[in-house]
């Protein structure tokens, strides 16, 4: 097909890209001053239709996980995408943009085996993991890298498995991977199965569980977390359940009928999105939980009522304060006792009271008390030896030390030690803004930022409707955001979070992006 002509100039906006079809292509027009780009219409990642994200420095920034890509290529910056985009031809004469539907490669390019003798090792093969995968080959690396990985379906996206597999929305093999299989070898990836028992930072060595040890020049530790279990009586029971994997998403799920009772312990992330998956199934829910409010520690008090209200609505009941001390039944869970001499009644319950890092296995390098890998800048725990995701503790500007277990910022350290494995004189800090949503009842809320004190929280929009965004501010600047239904504005917002962002400014582009 020849170009066409498919918009006009004037009529593209600057601060977000605009969706034209021709035939049945969709394609993603982007303007910058008198220059049109033109990409693929939905991101490679989930699919958001990328028109309702923000364009703003010089990236378009993906409205759902915050993918950013280089308007002048495609290119990716950063994760939730682990590809750049597709791009077309295209040309402005007369004022009208003239297309060409056939695609072009991603700026993408992902190197091929051979002349480099060295060998990468990557010890967890989920999100940090297979980010530092795709990335060493982005970047170049030619020689031989090694992933083990304990779980046969690896790597999936483990963020849909209390979001939307409990509500029956998705089913446990549904789960998108985040690479099949075939693109591990078709990049010449070797993935083995196994159990590693030690990574030896000293030896630069791992050891298999089957006796196998594999040596290496530079390795990543991606291991993750694992939940923390209730250590009560009657915790054997059939029906009480931890949320973690694939399998334990299809445990679950046999258990959740409609009509049953669920008992969430936990006040958690993942407790309360259970909790609303498990309510839009048809179950009845009670959540178990410490806090007053849930997430008043990271949204703050306003933003966290707002969301425990749309939880109640729905009836969900809240048991505040509580503390389960023992779980009852005869073989199957019926009941949770709870301190206070009260007790929930309970055909299943899901325990959501937070995971510990899987860092057991390490030797040679000084654990923090939280189980934690304590890590410089770049990401490196020992010399060669690199840990990323939920294990490490790492130093974020502003902040101190501090782990943090977003999905999303797994991705990001898994690209950064990427680049850091390959270049270890020149080693980059971590700058980037970390990034998490959660979903309640049709409700999204994106997280961007990390607070852990404010001075106040400034809401434009309507928390009664859920359609807002919070800021969280701090000296009169913005130190964390809450966004609600406002895909395109918290787009905007996690691009200018790179810097110091004043409250004017941040009130300047949510009026422009709003």
């Amino acid at each position: 097909m020849s170009r066409c002509a498919v918009a006009r100039l004037d009529a593209l906006p600057e601060h977000h890209g605009t969706r034209v079809r021709i035939g049945d292509t969709e394609v993603l027009l982007l303007r910058r001053g008198d220059a049109v780009f033109a990409y693929q219409a939905d991101c490679p990642h989930a699919g958001a239709p990328l028109e309702g994200g923000a364009v703003c420095a010089g990236r378009l920034v993906c409205p759902w996980h915050k993918a950013q890509f280089r308007i002048e290529d495609g290119g990716l910056c950063e994760p939730a995408a682990l590809d750049g985009l597709r791009r077309y031809d295209v040309e402005v004469r007369d004022g009208l943009v003239h297309l060409d539907p056939t695609p072009r490669a991603a700026a993408t390019v992902h190197a091929r085996r051979g002349g480099d003798a060295r060998r990468f090792a990557i010890v967890g093969g989920g999100t940090a993991g297979t980010a530092a995968a795709a990335a060493l080959r982005e970047f170049g690396f030619a020689g031989r890298i090694v992933i083990v990985e304990r779980e046969r379906a690896a790597p999936y996206d483990r963020t849909v498995l209390s979001k939307f597999v409990p509500a029956g929305a998705m089913a446990p093999d549904d789960v998108p991977p985040i690479r099949e299989h075939a693109w591990f070898a078709a990049h010449d990836i070797e993935r083995i199965e196994a159990e590693v028992v030690a990574v030896d930072a000293a030896a630069r060595e791992i050891a298999l569980a089957d006796g196998r040890r594999i040596d290496y020049d530079a390795a990543l530790l991606a291991t993750g977390a694992t939940p923390v279990n209730l250590d009560l009586p009657g915790a054997h029971l059939s029906g009480v359940h931890t949320l973690r994997s694939r399998d334990d998403a299809a445990a679950l799920l046999r258990d959740a009928a409609p009509g049953r009772r669920a008992v969430v312990i936990g006040d958690s992330f993942i407790g309360m999105e259970c909790a609303s998956a498990l309510t839009e199934r048809g179950l009845g829910v009670t959540v178990v939980g410490r806090h007053p409010l849930p997430f008043a520690r990271q949204f703050g008090e306003e933003v966290a009522a707002a969301i425990k209200g749309l939880h109640g609505a729905h009836g969900v009941r809240f048991l505040t304060g509580a503390e389960p001390v023992a779980f009852e039944g005869c073989g199957r869970v019926e009941r949770v006792c709870l301190a206070d001499g009260g007790e929930a009644l309970a055909d299943l319950v899901v325990v959501g009271i937070g995971v510990r890092p899987a860092t057991a296995l390490l030797r040679g390098v000084a654990l923090a008390e939280d189980g934690g890998v304590p890590v410089d800048a770049g990401l490196c725990a020992a010399p060669g030896l690199y840990a990323a995701g939920d294990i490490a503790r790492f130093p974020l500007p502003g902040h101190g030390a501090l782990r943090i277990e977003h999905w999303r910022l797994a991705e990001q350290h898994g690209r950064l030690a990427a680049r850091n494995m390959l270049d270890p004189e020149r080693p980059r800090a971590y700058e980037a803004v970390p990034f998490f949503w959660t979903q309640h009842f049709g409700k999204r809320y994106d997280y961007l930022g990390h607070a852990r004190n404010w001075d106040g929280v400034e809401i434009h929009g309507d928390l009664a409707e859920h359609r807002f965004v919070a800021l969280l501010h701090r000296d009169g600047a913005v130190v964390a955001a809450v966004g609600c239904q406002r895909e395109r504005v918290t787009a905007a917002l996690v691009r200018a979070m790179r810097d110091r962002l004043d409250l004017a400014t941040a009130r300047h582009l949510i009026a422009h992006y709003g």
